[in-house]
């Protein structure tokens, strides 16, 4: 233990991190059956004895997570979301594209979105030759009942996300998302259907030159958009942990807290998803909610998860990946932990449905599952406009939003300059939090400005659907 740099998350853990690995060490002899803290919370229990110095990892812990409910009853939030002064809030500002609906959008983006994937061919293709955005996926037919409508839900959040200056929507003739029915909802909901064209492929002679042409519409009506200074109260950014490590915790999730109690106090609001990435760390996020309907609908939530597990015969502590647990992560409660930390400490103002939209200003949490293209498509068709990604793997991914990677380690962010936007890392050679976090804020308004992030500049753009329904 003397040889290694190791971090106590808080002073009642029995285990450090090794801050260059990212893996746990037992902090003091731990018995057998006896709980493994860490964050000051027990993530496992030991599965046999560990002595002093000795690595605790999957080999000598086993999970605690087990069944549904349980959690500690509703409380009214005794916290305090802090909210700035008014001449700090008009202090801070974003070149922004001001919609008619009143929402506000980063980037003029023209979106290439197919109703059913077999004409994703021709989307990529008219996307290709028009400078457009292809967002394509394998959906649109063969899908019944609720599977179908979440896919619609979906492909219509992201047609109305603000970031889009115009849409085109494609179909093929004959699938089970029909022109007239997509279009029907996304006018009710509040769409600009005055920045969406829709053209059916079965029905053109040259589809192509017909959606170039289309496309072409679009971009001149966009053309005429112009960035004006908008204040941080109308963000909306989107929080995502992919890849983590032992560092996590530590580093990159609480430092992006920080981004999250920033810009509720300017009026703001943040959206966190990934529900799985929350067992374990529950009552945390209950214990936040800012009224007892909320509450129940994030405790509803946490256990329809849960039971989706039990359902297909999977333990609901299954997550880790072995990227994870090669970082340092030995269970999912001990994830979760980490996870939770990039919520900041605000209350929880909504819960917002799989292919639902923001509605509330505040900390949301929207509903959908840890993968990591698929949690960034529900957080862009939610309304998000951009994402805050902390990883202490490394990843290429990119979405239709803006997604700006943050590392928990400095080593990767080294090894990977074309992925990472951002180093967490600094923070454990002593770089002072508030200064580091200022510097992020410093960032994200930058990208909500127009700087591109890596992934923009990479052309690493792509959308995935959750389904699990059954298909014909």
């Amino acid at each position: 233990m003397e040889n290694k740099r190791l971090y106590k998350a808080d002073v009642s853990d029995n285990v450090a991190v090794g801050l260059d690995s990212g893996m746990k060490y037992a902090a003091q002899a731990i018995r057998c059956g006896e709980d493994i803290i860490k964050y000051g919370a027990a993530i496992g229990r030991a599965s046999r004895d560990i002595v002093e110095g000795e690595a605790v990892h999957v080999g000598n812990v086993r999970s605690l997570l087990e069944g549904v409910g349980g959690y500690a009853p509703f409380r009214p939030f005794g916290g305090e979301t802090r909210t700035v002064a008014d001449e700090t809030q008009a202090a801070a500002t974003f070149g922004g594209y001001r919609r008619t609906n009143g929402k506000t959008g980063i980037r003029n983006d023209i979106y290439v979105i197919p109703t059913v994937g077999c004409v994703n061919g021709i989307c990529e293709r008219i996307a290709a030759e028009s400078g457009a955005l292809p967002l394509t996926h394998p959906y649109g037919c063969s899908q019944l009942g609720d599977d179908h409508e979440r896919t619609v839900d979906v492909l219509c959040g992201l047609a109305s996300n603000p970031n889009a200056g115009g849409v085109l929507i494609v179909s093929l003739g004959c699938e089970n998302n029909t022109q007239d029915s997509f279009k029907e909802a996304l006018e009710a909901g509040g769409c600009d259907m005055s920045r969406v064209r829709f053209m059916t492929a079965q029905r053109e002679t040259d589809e192509i030159a017909c959606g170039l042409r289309l496309t072409e519409e679009l971009k001149e009506i966009a053309s005429g958009d112009r960035r004006t200074q908008r204040p941080a109260s109308e963000l909306v950014i989107g929080l995502k942990c992919g890849g983590s490590d032992g560092l996590s915790g530590i580093t990159a999730n609480p430092l992006v807290g920080k981004i999250t109690d920033k810009v509720v106090s300017y009026g703001a609001t943040a959206v966190m998803t990934e529900i799985p990435e929350m067992f374990g760390a529950e009552d945390i996020l209950l214990s936040r909610c800012a009224d007892r309907g909320t509450y129940d609908s994030l405790v509803n939530a946490i256990d329809g998860f849960k039971n989706y597990y039990i359902s297909h015969g999977e333990r609901i502590d299954e997550n880790p990946s072995p990227g994870n647990k090669a970082g340092g992560i030995t269970t999912l409660a001990e994830k979760s932990m980490g996870c939770v930390q990039k919520g900041g400490t605000s209350a929880v103002t909504d819960v917002i449905a799989y292919g639902g939209r923001v509605m509330k200003k505040g900390l949301n949490v929207l509903i959908g599952p840890g993968n990591d293209i698929v949690a960034c498509t529900a957080l862009a068709a939610a309304g998000v406009q951009v994402i805050l990604f902390t990883t202490g793997r490394g990843t290429p991914l990119g979405c239709s939003v803006p997604v700006v990677k943050i590392s928990t380690n400095t080593a990767l962010a080294q090894r990977k300059p074309r992925w990472i936007d951002f180093d967490a890392g600094r923070l454990l050679s002593g770089a002072d939090r508030q200064t580091v976090a200022d510097e992020l804020f410093g960032l994200v308004m930058r990208v909500a400005g127009g700087e591109a992030t890596r992934s923009e500049s990479n052309g690493f753009r792509e959308i995935a659907v959750w389904k699990n329904g059954v298909t014909l």
